[in-house]
């Protein structure tokens, strides 16, 4: 450990995309007096990186008259297309052989403060992990910080795949960094999300701000305050299908609760709570709980084992069948007994031939209500 004091870390910035959901090109979408790469290139900047690599693809050539070249290897990634794993490949293959660790760091997050790269680098360097992640209340953000010992793993990845997909491999490898950045959670997917931010004017470091941006305020207080003792629905995401997933339940008489660090109760008013950390012992543990992992590959292993772990007597993980093994894979190298992990139903929900957000959610409370009932006949029976 003692001889990561000095080691040499870089950062590569992904930004070859094609903001297909934003329907222009995000990195000069501007916040306050500059676009968002600008304010991702100044806060890793700020942070003592030293070697920062920018891949570029789509508007490459627009988006590289917009910034300031100053200590900083642009690459193009003219295979952009191919999704996130093409522009890994293109970044980690330009960082000098000198290089001991790198960042992978997402061009559409401008709110990673420097503090918290600092915070990675520091647990690095005291510590042998090859995978550094940030974490804010129980959920895990971005960037994420890796050793050149999984460089190779990383070279090989192919289609829109990130860094989580190595994850795996390298369970015991792994620090997590607790950190008070709610920037971490923070990209800018999509027209809605920068619409939500941009009010702020100028990136900052007050962090009451950037949660009342984020339409955080009211969180995690209930909108009923009596809850009926029935069946608790408890969805972990904000994504189109958890939200569906709420209005259903909440139609058939389940208190909903959803577990997301990005919402607030007038956001859902199907909900009957909102919590916005990722720790299943603040759920009320007196009714029958049934658990769905809707949260589009970001907190999909966590959540499923705290499901796991906490009395449930459904777990469903909205996810293909390559993701669903990918996560389960996870969870059994960490020591997850296989008969708990054949208790995660995955893909989630009946096989109705679904494909809207919508159809999806009436597959799984078709699902949830079966389970229900079947368990009250069993329950009668035994009386």
């Amino acid at each position: 450990m003692e001889a990561r004091d000095h080691s040499r870390i870089a950062a590569v910035i992904l930004a070859a995309g094609m903001s297909s959901r934003m329907g222009e090109a995000k990195q000069l979408l501007r916040l306050g007096e500059h676009t968002l790469l600008e304010h991702v290139l100044e806060n890793v900047r700020a942070s003592g990186v030293g070697d920062i690599v920018l891949v570029l693809g789509h508007a490459a050539e627009t988006i590289v008259k917009s910034i300031a070249a100053k200590n900083l290897k642009v690459v193009v990634n003219d295979g952009y297309r191919e999704g996130m794993g093409s522009s890994l490949r293109t970044g980690v293959s330009a960082l000098p052989a000198e290089i001991d660790a790198a960042f992978i760091v997402l061009a559409d997050q401008p709110f990673v403060q420097p503090d918290t790269l600092q915070s990675i680098m520091d647990r690095y360097r005291k510590s042998d992990a090859q995978i550094v992640i940030p974490m804010y209340k129980g959920f895990r953000g971005n960037p994420v910080l890796l050793d050149r010992s999984v460089f190779s793993e990383v070279m090989a990845l192919t289609g829109d795949i990130g860094c989580r997909a190595i994850f795996g491999n390298h369970l015991e490898g792994i620090a997590k960094v607790p950190v008070e950045d709610l920037g971490i959670l923070l990209d800018l997917d999509s027209k809605e999300d920068f619409d939500r931010l941009k009010e702020l004017g100028r990136i900052t470091t007050d962090e009451k701000t950037l949660i009342n941006a984020a339409k955080l305020e009211g969180r995690e207080i209930p909108s009923r305050q009596e809850l009926s003792d029935k069946h608790d629905l408890v969805i972990v995401g904000r994504e189109p299908v958890g939200i569906a997933l709420a209005k259903m339940g909440k139609l058939l008489n389940f208190n909903v609760t959803i577990v997301d660090p990005l919402l607030k109760i007038s956001d859902v008013p199907e909900a009957d709570r909102v919590i916005g950390s990722l720790d299943f012992s603040r759920l009320p543990a007196s009714f029958p709980r049934y658990v769905v992992v809707a949260s589009r590959g970001k907190f999909d292993e966590e959540a499923v084992e705290q499901a796991l772990h906490s009395n449930s007597v459904y777990v469903a993980l909205v996810a293909n069948k390559k993701r669903a093994q990918e996560v389960l894979s996870s969870l059994q190298s960490t020591g997850e007994p296989v008969e708990n992990l054949s208790k995660v139903r995955a893909p989630a929900g009946l096989d109705i031939g679904a494909a809207t957000p919508e159809e999806i959610a009436l597959s799984i409370m078709a699902e949830i209500v079966a389970v229900v009932r079947k368990k009250a006949a069993n329950t009668s029976a035994a009386d």
